[in-house]
C-alpha cells in the first residue's frame, strides 16, 4: 500500500483538499495521513458548509498540527511524499526555510530531506518578488509547485470541474492513475 501525507493549510481553497481526500479514498490503495493547520479549520468554516471532521473522516490517519512527535515528523516513517492542498504562502515560506513550528511544515521538510515528492498547491495572487523567491527556493530544494490554474481546453462547466483538474494533476505527480479531468488530445483533422 502506498502512503501519502495530505496537508491542508489556511489558504483559500479548502475544497481542493476535500476533493483530494475524496479522490484518494475512491481510488484506493493509498493510506492517507491528514494534517489540518489551525488556520485551515477557520478557512473551512468560512468557505464551506463542512466541518474539519468531514475532512478527517476521509483520511486513514489524522494528526494534530501541534504534534511534532507524530510518525510523519520522522524520516524513518516511510511515505511516498506529501501534498499540501491548498498551500498558503505562510506555509510555503515556512517549508522553504525549514521553520518547523508545526507538523504540516515539519512533515513537508522531512519529505524534502528524504528526497520524497512534495507537491504544493500554492494559493496566492498576485505574487510579489518575495513570493517568487520563496517559490524558487522551494523548487531548488525539490518541491513541485502546482498552482491551481484551470485548463480551459477541458471546457469546465462547474467549479468542481476546475477543482478536479488541479487535484488530478496533483495526483499525477505521485503516479496515481486518475480520471478526474479531461486530458489533452490532438485535435481532430
Amino acid at each position: 500500500m502506498r502512503r501519502i501525507i495530505v496537508g491542508i493549510s489556511g489558504a483559500s481553497g479548502s475544497a481542493y483538499g476535500f476533493m483530494a481526500l475524496q479522490a484518494l479514498r475512491a481510488i484506493g490503495g493509498v493510506e492517507t495521513h491528514l494534517v489540518l493547520s489551525s488556520a485551515s479549520k477557520r478557512t473551512i468554516a468560512l468557505e464551506t458548509d463542512m466541518a474539519p471532521e468531514d475532512f478527517e473522516a476521509l483520511a486513514d490517519v489524522v494528526h494534530r498540527d501541534d504534534d511534532l512527535a507524530a510518525a510523519i515528523s520522522s524520516g524513518s516513517f516511510i511515505t511516498d511524499g506529501m501534498l499540501v492542498i491548498p498551500c498558503s504562502m505562510k506555509s510555503a515560506s515556512a517549508i522553504a526555510y525549514s521553520m518547523n513550528s508545526n507538523l504540516l511544515v515539519r512533515a513537508a521538510d522531512v519529505c524534502l530531506k528524504e528526497r520524497r515528492r512534495v507537491v504544493l498547491i500554492v494559493r496566492e495572487t498576485p505574487l510579489h518578488l518575495g513570493h517568487l523567491r520563496t517559490l524558487a527556493q522551494l523548487a531548488e530544494i525539490g518541491a513541485t509547485i502546482l498552482p491551481p490554474i484551470p485548463a480551459m481546453y477541458a471546457n469546465p462547466t462547474s467549479v468542481d470541474d476546475i477543482i478536479a483538474h488541479t487535484v488530478g494533476k496533483a495526483l499525477d505527480q505521485f503516479g496515481i492513475a486518475n480520471e478526474l479531468f479531461k486530458r489533452w488530445r490532438s485535435p481532430e483533422k
